[in-house]
């Protein structure tokens, strides 16, 4: 699979656009090929793979272990911003393994903007750690009604995905959903939670759940580690 020489952009960029996109997709994993494997898939130099593979570790997507190789530091998880999944599905998808660690599941009384947004002044709210191949990535903050958010509360949240317990258990079917995803700094309570620096950003999702009725099921505010969290989406240009 030979690079396009007649590019401007140098062959390390172009290969390390490979790369990266390959571990995006989920063909590496763990360990990557080695220096002679790329030099033959790619028909680069030595210098070339090096450049790229350097680049990539002070990146922080690739890490050197002297006399094993180098493997893939961190894997990136894409949500498709087309499809409504869960976080453990999404997570599946990439080949990694999903899990939680409930932090706290009680019912609240809503702040005025969250009564405007879901329509309630009471909850139940349900905040989790996510885990991908137990590396924590995220922290979720999800209200529910409180009818619904008090027969959430009987299974174990350890374990359980949401959306499959919402539409599995509990019946809600054909769930539609608003979101809103932006840059902010982490609040230092969910550093602690995701062992990561008080002043790191992170993307923050927010996502209004209604069913086929257009009932409300679920408000959703969630944020997630940006070197691990990504989101895509397909545009095209109609004319």
């Amino acid at each position: 699979m030979a690079l396009d020489y007649t590019n401007s952009i140098p062959l390390y960029i172009q290969l390390k656009e490979k790369i990266e996109q390959k571990i995006m997709d989920g063909v590496y994993i763990g360990k990557v090929p080695s220096e002679r494997e790329l030099i033959d898939e790619y028909y680069v130099s030595r210098s070339t793979v090096r450049q790229a593979i350097d680049a990539l570790t002070r990146e922080g997507t690739l890490d050197k272990k002297p006399g094993r190789g180098t493997f893939v530091a961190l894997r990136p998880i894409n949500d498709w911003l087309g499809s409504l999944s869960s976080t453990s599905e999404t997570i599946q998808r990439m080949g990694m393994d999903p899990g939680a660690k409930l932090v706290k599941a009680e019912g609240v009384q809503l702040p005025v903007h969250l009564q405007n947004m879901t329509g309630l002044k009471e909850a139940v709210h349900i905040k989790r750690v996510r885990y991908a191949d137990h590396i924590p990535m995220g922290v979720e903050n999800n209200y529910y009604p409180v009818e619904i958010g008090k027969n959430i509360m009987e299974y174990d949240l350890n374990k359980v995905a949401l959306y499959d317990l919402l539409e599995e258990e509990l019946g809600m079917r054909s769930i539609e959903a608003e979101q809103n995803i932006r840059s902010e700094r982490i609040a230092k309570e969910d550093a602690k939670l995701l062992e990561v620096p008080a002043n790191t950003s992170m993307l923050v999702a927010e996502r209004n759940l209604k069913d086929v009725s257009d009932n409300f099921i679920e408000y959703e505010r969630a944020c997630y580690r940006s070197d691990m969290y990504s989101f895509n989406i397909k545009l095209s240009r109609k004319k």
